[in-house]
């Protein structure tokens, strides 16, 4: 490495941009038009539809009450008939007394109700009145009946028509436009307003009310009143606001010590955790949360939850005696099996219900996919086996004979699974890869070349919501046989679920990816997890990254920091005493000194630190780089057209994009080749300046080059995982702004990553046995 020597340069004075205050959530109603129907019409309709009943009625009868119904019916009319045929005989029936032509018009009816239960006693003729399928059928029907053999070709199945490809339908580039789900209605305004009133009673902040208003759900003002602390449910909301809060509401009635303040404060701190990767959290952990948050009684605070509702608990067992059967099932012996259930270790384990059922269909879904692999299946992969290089071959003989397989490695190492892509789909097979950015997406694409095909790799939020990929079968899973998954670190237990629930039976999945990265932003850690587990084959890449960003990578990923000899200056050192310094350092680099040493522009440039917050997290970066590069009055929420921007259309996803204008409809942005309109009152969320990133927004994607801030106050934020994302974003340049002295080599040796409470391992070991 080497210390790049920066000329001195005036500071620039930058200043943060303010968004402007966030309004109102809010989506176009869709309001369906239907055509009146006039009178006639609906009375015409509703005749039909009596009548249509009357005769299923009639034939739903049985024999004696349907005929009876019919001679009926045909009596009430027999008057009119008589009359009719009387009529026609010309002056003989005018000659007749009218008891007389009564009598002979019952002596018609009467005839007519004979022939009737006559033709009704007759044999049906077979195929009378029928044709086609339904004549083969009937005539069937009456063979067997009769003892003989029904013809071979009637219960046979049609051949099938052979398939053609439909051609892909032209589709016309739309603007995507961001909001609330679909399934989610915007809140009314009176709704609104009513929640308004009530927080402005207890003191809260009135620009709440619509967050409030969707947290809460219909009757949002009345479920305030009735219990203040289920404001916590609104994002951003900490205990004590909810404590001031209730006081107002309350009055004297307001008591640490009561029941919903301990519920309440119980499912906050499971969002809490699970806002930090845990689907669970063990009940003495939890406990110990809420003895400090003040919870008098944190057991019966607990109980009250899991009475309520509002959370669940489980046992799980842990290694031991007895760890491979589920904690409370009684063995085959009853009382022997009580025995080793008081004797076997177990946690109890509390979570919200929404992680708790996605870990669970996720443990399902995966062990079938482990178990209905065709044994046979394997013979198709020899050929293209044999054909392959080393590192290939080997993925490709452990996905020829296993429906799951785990596959770890660096950036070099994704041309194995592009060459296990390539060869399922010279197979025939439907094939697809799926990364979790638009840019892992390109660099997939550019190792697969032309021959992959159209529509090989798409991004996993675009695969789920169906507006990439195969599409689905009838039966709503993914029409595919194998779907390899890249950057499976980033993968939460939610999408994981949702992925593998929606393979096909006898569909392949891989999943591949750095262990070493951060883990993914929601909760969960399902690739560990599986690693952890040992139940599918594990394929370890031997491709080290190149170079010598990739040796100080491979160094940090087993807790050495090592010097690299860096000849073209690949990697650079730059120390700094202060924030404000490395503030000015990081400018310089993106804008002068790396374009002019190694022609990368800025806009392939990124600049990485830990937090967003600190006199040089991003936006203090943001705002220095903006005013250097695309400076402007930031007429639109802070921003103006040509800024470098990451969205995040869902919490936990960072798309880069930049602004392209703004109008009524809101901020429009220009995201990998898609057009999106962010609504006004959502930019303030999901929009923020993208020249500089932390590294939980950067994994999945990589730069030419990397500026990686380490201002002194961010010392306590480093850990291995960090400073190996962070390093490894860079593709031909690293620079490092060095402000953390020791601090460094320390998160790099000592400092692992987070650990994370999850049940997974546990759910997948009662169902696919170890090593399998």
């Amino acid at each position: 490495m080497s210390t790049e020597p920066v000329p001195p340069e005036s500071t620039e004075n930058a200043g943060a941009a303010t968004p402007d205050a966030a309004g109102e959530p809010g989506t176009a109603d869709a309001t369906a038009t239907a055509e009146p129907t006039s009178d006639a019409t609906a009375a015409r309709g509703a005749q039909s539809e009596a009548e249509a009943e009357a005769d299923a009625a009639a034939d739903a009868e049985p024999a004696d009450q349907g005929d009876a119904a019919k001679d009926a019916s045909e009596a009430d009319g027999g008057e009119a008939t008589g009359e009719g045929e009387a009529a026609s005989e010309g002056g003989t029936a005018a000659q007749l007394s009218e008891a007389e032509a009564e009598l002979a018009a019952q002596k018609l009816e009467r005839e007519r109700i004979e022939r009737r239960k006559a033709e009704k006693a007759e044999p049906i003729a077979s195929g009378a009145k029928l044709s086609g399928k339904a004549a083969d059928l009937l005539a069937a029907v009456r063979a067997v009946e009769g003892g003989a053999k029904p013809p071979a070709t009637v219960f046979d199945e049609p051949a099938p028509a052979p398939r053609r490809p439909a051609p892909e339908p032209v589709r016309r580039p739309q603007p995507v436009t961001d909001g609330p789900p679909a399934h989610t209605a915007p809140p009314a305004a009176d709704a609104v307003e009513e929640v308004r009133r009530v927080l402005a009673a207890g003191g809260a902040p009135e620009p709440l009310a619509p967050q409030a208003a969707v947290a809460l759900g219909e009757g949002a003002a009345e479920v305030l009143r009735e219990d203040p602390w289920q404001l916590l449910r609104v994002p951003g909301v900490r205990p004590e606001q909810a404590d001031g809060f209730a006081r107002a509401l309350l009055g004297p009635e307001c008591s640490p010590d009561d029941e919903r303040r301990g519920r309440a404060v119980t499912v906050w701190l499971l969002e809490q955790a699970a806002l930090a990767g845990h689907t669970a959290l063990e009940l003495p952990a939890l406990t110990a949360a809420l003895g400090r948050q003040a919870v008098p009684d944190a057991d019966a605070a607990v109980q009250s939850t899991l009475a309520e509702g509002e959370a669940l608990a489980f046992q799980d067992a842990l290694d031991g005696p007895g760890a491979g059967q589920p904690a409370g099932d009684p063995g085959e012996d009853g009382e022997e099996g009580d025995e080793d259930a008081e004797a076997r270790p177990v946690r109890v384990l509390v979570g919200l219900e929404r992680y708790a059922l996605a870990e669970e269909s996720l443990a399902d879904a995966l062990a079938r996919v482990v178990n209905s692999l065709p044994k046979e299946s394997a013979t198709r992969w020899e050929q293209v086996t044999a054909a392959a290089s080393a590192g290939p071959a080997e993925l490709l003989r452990a996905v020829a004979g296993h429906g799951l397989v785990l596959h770890t490695g660096g950036e070099a190492a994704r041309a194995e699974p592009a060459a296990l892509l390539t060869a399922a789909r010279s197979l025939g097979l439907r094939a697809v890869a799926a990364c979790h950015t638009p840019d892992g997406r390109e660099r997939f694409e550019a190792l697969l070349g032309e021959g992959a095909g159209d529509g090989a790799v798409v991004t996993v939020a675009g695969l789920i919501a169906g507006a990439e990929g195969p599409g689905r079968d009838a039966d709503g899973a993914f029409a595919l046989d194998l779907l390899v998954l890249l950057d499976a670190p980033q993968l939460d237990v939610e999408s994981a679920a949702m992925l593998a629930e929606s393979l096909p039976d006898g569909a392949r999945l891989v999943l591949s990816g750095d262990p070493a990265v951060l883990g993914s932003a929601g909760p969960g850690r399902v690739f560990a997890d599986l690693l952890a587990a040992r139940v599918c084959p594990q394929v370890a890449s031997r491709t080290p990254d190149p170079g010598p960003i990739g040796e100080l990578a491979s160094g940090v990923g087993i807790g050495e920091l090592n010097q690299v000899d860096a000849p073209g200056k690949e990697i650079v050192i730059v120390p700094v005493r202060d924030a404000g310094e490395a503030v000015h350092r990081t400018v310089q680099l993106v804008a002068d000194s790396v374009p002019r040493a190694f022609g990368i522009s800025p806009e392939e440039t990124v600049a990485i630190t830990p937090g967003h917050g600190g006199a040089a997290g991003t936006r203090a970066l943001n705002a220095a780089l903006k005013e250097r590069l695309n400076p402007g009055p930031g007429r639109f929420g802070g921003f103006d057209p040509g800024d470098r921007i990451a969205y995040a259309p869902a919490p936990g996803r960072t798309v880069q994009g930049r602004v392209v204008t703004a109008d009524a409809e809101g901020l429009h942005l220009s995201c990998a080749g898609a057009s999106v309109v962010v609504p006004r009152e959502r930019v303030e969320q999901a929009v923020r300046h993208g020249w500089a990133l932390t590294a939980h927004q950067a994994v999945g994607s990589r730069w030419p080059a990397a500026v990686v801030v380490l201002p002194g106050d961010a010392a306590q934020a480093l850990s291995r995982p960090w400073v190996y994302t962070a390093f490894g974003r860079a593709e031909r340049h690293l620079s490092v702004v060095h402000g953390v002295e020791q601090a460094l080599p320390r998160a790099v040796a000592e400092i692992p990553a987070k650990p994370r409470t999850t049940r997974l391992p546990v759910l997948l070991r009662a169902q696919v046995p170890a090593g399998g």
